[in-house]
């Protein structure tokens, strides 16, 4: 049997992230996920990949900050890797400001965010008409635009993944036996697991809705308005969503849930009324207690290690996850945040 150094379970963007900073690394690994990559939160359609507010800093924001800077040479590599595109651009996001409160409160991110994202990338608050046709409404006439957030396309991210481990001889099967250091990145069923261990909630499921419009934008910002995500993707489609339900009867089905939240949609962008919806899509995102991923040494299976909980941000999170997690996994050495720790949520 070939050598194996690393045995990560879960083929969603934390398993195959960790994987790749894995194989970068020099190690031996494999994926292993009976469902295939991709197949459950992580084959979505939104790829929303946008930062907290600059305000009120914390161990949290500051990671997700280092994870969107890493971002673009993550993707980067990935691609010239494999030879596949995750759709990554960093265009920024615009976002409509309701009122005069509101405007004083965007005015005040402009200075701490020239502080806390370190000059890398800014917090502005601009005219409508600055800003050109793809615009949502707003009261004021200004909206907030932010240089660090960027899109992807979630299944493509994925493929490109896949791509790029197999050039690095890196396999995802649907069962093999656990060899090497085990890294379990399986989303909502290791959470419940864990419930079921402790007889407590430790995390949980939250279904999310998105809908696929064939409308090409082209390279724009993407756009929060209405609390909705509007994210022009490469390919020519755009994506709208999500809901977020923490009570559900059928996990993978749309309702009119999703239709509200197209409904939204089209107030905030009237240039998208009419277009086609392509697909819609429902999966469930592992939420962990802390609301934190959940990182480090794996609380049921001693010597072993979880990469979870990437509640709405783990695409974005996922470079410096990788990192943090090849670092413990591979080198001993502990660079997570202690809210990270899975103890946060025990």
């Amino acid at each position: 049997m070939a050598m194996v150094d690393v045995t990560v379970r879960g083929a969603g963007i934390f398993g195959l992230s960790i994987a790749w900073a894995c194989a970068r690394r020099g190690a031996k690994v494999q994926v292993i996920d009976p469902f295939g990559p991709g197949a459950g939160s992580s084959g979505g359609l939104v790829g929303a990949l946008a930062p907290h507010v600059p305000e009120n800093w914390n161990a949290k924001k500051a990671f997700q900050f280092e994870s969107l800077i890493m971002a673009e040479p993550f993707w980067k590599q990935v691609e010239a890797t494999g030879g596949v595109s995750a759709g990554y651009a960093r265009l920024g996001r615009l976002q409509p400001i309701a009122d005069s409160r509101t405007l004083d409160l965007a005015h005040a991110r402009t200075v701490t965010a020239a502080e806390l994202w370190q000059g890398r990338a800014e917090w502005r608050v601009v005219a409508m008409d600055e800003v050109g046709s793809w615009c949502p409404p707003s009261p004021t006439g200004f909206v907030i635009h932010d240089t660090l957030s960027a899109r992807m396309h979630p299944r493509r991210a994925c493929s490109a993944l896949v791509s790029a481990l197999a050039v690095m001889g890196v396999e995802v099967k649907t069962d093999a036996a656990n060899l090497g250091q085990i890294i379990h990145a399986t989303g909502l069923s290791g959470l419940l697991e864990l419930n079921d261990a402790f007889g407590k909630t430790v995390g949980n499921g939250v279904k999310g809705q998105a809908a696929l419009l064939r409308f090409d934008a082209g390279d724009v910002s993407q756009l929060f308005a209405d609390a909705v995500h509007i994210v022009p993707h490469a390919d020519g489609t755009l994506a709208i969503g999500s809901t977020s339900e923490r009570d559900y009867d059928d996990p993978t089905s749309t309702d009119a849930a999703l239709d509200d939240v197209l409904d939204r949609a089209t107030r905030a962008v009237p240039v998208l009324h009419g277009a086609e919806v392509i697909e819609r899509w429902a999966g469930i995102r592992p939420r962990s207690k802390s609301r934190a991923p959940m990182l480090g040494a794996h609380p049921l299976y001693a010597g072993e290690f979880i990469a979870n909980g990437g509640f709405k941000i783990g695409f974005g999170m996922a470079p410096k996850v990788a990192e943090v997690m090849a670092e413990l996994v591979l080198e001993g050495r502990d660079e997570i945040p202690a809210d990270f720790q899975p103890e946060a949520s025990l």
